[in-house]
């Protein structure tokens, strides 16, 4: 006798019994396009304000920036800070990592992105910036003690090479009409602080994956934001005590607006509303688009040069994000991190 857990068999004309076909599985629907628009659209967001930035860093202060920044931000997500229905109150814990997520991930993540484009540029910004899924992946495995495997392991290698080769290449001539900005001889001191900037942005990948078990993502991105206004408003009033506002025309100021809503509720509303359709794991892939629009913005908006060493270390490091964010096939280790969080900045 067949046990009860096999098929039936059905008879056939010949009288010899047949298995019957198995059910079929449901077919997943389709993700729509406007889930994979709203996923580029987000990254193409947080590449286009890390290079315009450098715009607003030559009219105003750093510390006055992020603090102008963080305030604008905090007016406009006002409504995200109540605690919504069925989500518990805040535990001391979640306090304390709230605290360290805004510190690491608003706060000094701000001050090394903002002076490192100051003294580097939006293109070089745009290739160390494209170390950041493969800084995440080590840090959750020196942390959180994931799996890592050569995949990711290779990224490294990849965004090393292309930050050391950026570094090491010598700018063409920047190309006729560039502003006064672009024609600034990158420092090493804007590639540590870049760097700088990719670390703090592991730090908040990390922190944020044991947060946002218990905290929603709206509310985090609003509470660590006024904690981030809290820790610059100090420096920030000591740079407006002697900054002349007269000297900031609207176009300026129109720019800081689109940067702050940009930076800590667009990007974030556009990957939410992606990341619900799209797999997590096939998500990554479209942190490619932040080194992308980084320099695109440097080139064709700020005028920036980009000769051949450019070119290389832009591809090394696109290498390096492809590699670490590529989803993997089935029994392949050492993928990257399957869910991405949101690019809130």
């Amino acid at each position: 006798m067949p046990s009860s857990s096999e098929p039936a068999a059905a008879p056939t004309a010949h009288g010899k019994p047949v298995m019957a076909a198995p059910a079929r599985q449901p077919v997943q629907p389709a993700t729509p396009m406007w889930a994979w628009m709203a996923l580029a659209a987000s990254t193409t967001l947080v590449g286009s304000y890390i290079g315009l930035s450098k715009l607003l860093v030559a009219v105003l202060p750093v510390f006055l920036l992020a603090w102008l920044r963080f305030g604008i931000a905090a007016l406009a997500m006002l409504h995200w800070i109540k605690r919504p229905p069925g989500e518990a109150p805040l535990s001391p814990r979640d306090r304390r990592l709230l605290f360290w997520e805004s510190f690491l991930g608003n706060f000094l993540f701000s001050i090394c992105m903002l002076y490192g484009v100051k003294q580097s540029g939006a293109v070089a910004a745009g290739v160390v910036m494209a170390a950041i899924p493969a800084a995440v992946a080590l840090g959750s495995w020196w942390v959180l003690r994931e799996r890592v495997g050569v995949r990711t392991w290779a990224a490294v290698a990849c965004a090393v090479a292309g930050v050391v080769l950026l570094a090491l290449v010598r700018a063409p001539d920047s190309a006729p009409g560039a502003s006064a900005s672009a024609t600034v001889s990158a420092s090493p001191w804007g590639f540590v602080l870049l760097m700088g900037a990719v670390v703090c942005e592991a730090c908040y990948v990390i922190i944020g994956k044991q947060l946002t078990a218990q905290v929603s993502p709206r509310r985090i991105s609003a509470l660590i934001n006024l904690w981030g206004l809290a820790l610059v408003t100090p420096l920030g009033l000591w740079q407006a005590s002697t900054f002349d506002f007269g000297t900031v025309g609207p176009s300026t100021w129109a720019l800081l607006v689109f940067y702050a809503l940009a930076a800590s509720m667009i990007t974030v509303w556009l990957w939410m509303a992606g990341l619900g359709q799209v797999p997590a794991a096939q998500s990554g892939v479209f942190m490619v688009m932040v080194p992308v629009s980084a320099a695109a913005v440097g080139v064709l908006v700020l005028g920036e040069p980009f000769g051949v060493g450019h070119a290389m270390a832009f591809v090394l490091a696109l290498a390096g994000v492809l590699l670490a964010t590529w989803p993997a096939r089935t029994g392949e280790t050492g993928a990257a991190p399957t869910a991405p969080p949101p690019p809130v900045r």
